[in-house]
């Protein structure tokens, strides 16, 4: 290039400029002084440089030759007066950028090493199927309160047992029941010693409008009239096993069993009745109670005398990410203005 070399002035090396060209601004070339521009000096290029390959006075961005970069000339350049041009750049380049790569990897490394822990504010939840009309307000409004996301899986209470026990990477565990919460209980998979009770179910006898059954009553099921009534498996879902234990109680389980429609759980119940293809159905009240099914339909509740109650309880799973999380839900649930949101939606408060 042939610049000549001025120690101190900074025109190809890493030293700060003279005071006198601090007050001119400009170096004694009669260039100007640009700070973190690079136009002479020990500052790194502005990213309009890096972008660019040039300083903002138009000279070519040359790392380690002193044009605009960080070090010092070379031995060359102390012999001849000169800096090297453009001899030996590439080399000089990767010494001068080295330090920079360290420094930016320090500085990214903390970001790097809090990745998991936001990763760790999504709560998992494994739901049984009655939940699955009213839990996504309630998650929503937890996360605007907490800033903590929660997502839920909804099936069968005896399906999510099951997969809790096999390892399935879940944080909280609500079932329609307290049975199949103690079952991952004593499989070792959950934090507490019995299930914590947040609801009581409500089981009703549901049919459509346009059904043809003209008085929706428990004593009519026997009869002719009715031709299919869906019920959720009872050895799967606790919902399915109210409705058997109530017609065992009122005798009638003899005369309809032929003409049951078994679904996996108690949402497909719903949907079994609420298609067609069942007439009748026992459904959860958090079901009937959805906008669609109280268009589409009626219903009458159950005696709550005929089956045993449904206390809904939950389990926080043992060495999950997000157990803190859990433990905050499970809170929240128990707030009062929470519950009456629960009661309102077909589940009843735990007192």
């Amino acid at each position: 290039m042939g610049v000549r070399y001025l120690p101190g002035v900074g025109r190809c090396g890493n030293e700060e400029p003279s005071p006198a060209e601090f007050v001119s601004g400009h170096d004694l070339m009669g260039a100007p002084y640009l700070p973190g521009v690079g136009g002479y000096g020990n500052e790194e290029p502005s990213p309009a440089a890096f972008v660019s390959g040039h300083d903002l006075t138009g000279a070519p961005y040359l790392p380690g030759v002193g044009r605009c970069g960080n070090e010092g000339p070379g031995p060359a350049a102390f012999v001849s007066g000169h800096d090297l041009g453009r001899a030996g750049m590439v080399a000089r380049m990767k010494r001068a950028l080295a330090p920079a790569r360290l420094l930016r990897a320090l500085l990214f490394a903390p970001l790097l090493f809090a990745l998991p822990a936001c990763a760790q504010q999504t709560l998992r939840i494994a739901a049984a199927a009655d939940l699955q009309p009213l839990l996504p307000p309630l998650l929503t409004q937890f996360e605007s309160e907490t800033g903590i996301h929660a997502q839920a899986s909804y099936q069968s209470s005896a399906t999510l047992a099951t997969q809790i026990i096999q390892g399935a990477p879940f944080d909280l565990f609500m079932a329609a029941d307290l049975s199949f919460p103690q079952r991952v209980i004593d499989a070792g998979r959950a934090e507490q010693t019995s299930p914590i009770p947040y609801a009581r179910g409500t089981l009703v006898l549901w049919t459509r409008n346009d059904s043809g059954v003209t008085s929706l009553a428990l004593d009519a099921l026997p009869t002719a009239a009715i031709k299919s009534i869906a019920i959720a498996n009872p050895e799967h879902a606790p919902y399915g096993r109210a409705a058997q234990a109530t017609l065992q109680h009122l005798n009638l389980l003899n005369a309809t069993q032929p003409r049951l429609a078994v679904a996996e759980n108690i949402a497909q119940a719903a949907q079994y009745v609420d298609s067609g293809n069942a007439q009748v159905g026992f459904i959860s009240l958090t079901s009937a109670l959805t906008p669609r099914l109280q268009a589409d339909g009626h219903f009458v509740r159950v005696p709550s005398d005929d089956y045993p109650p449904i206390l809904q309880g939950a389990v926080v799973i043992r060495s999950s990410a997000g157990a803190a999380a859990a433990h905050r839900f499970l809170d929240f649930l128990h707030k009062p203005e929470v519950q009456q949101k629960l009661a309102a939606a077909g589940l009843e408060p735990i007192h």
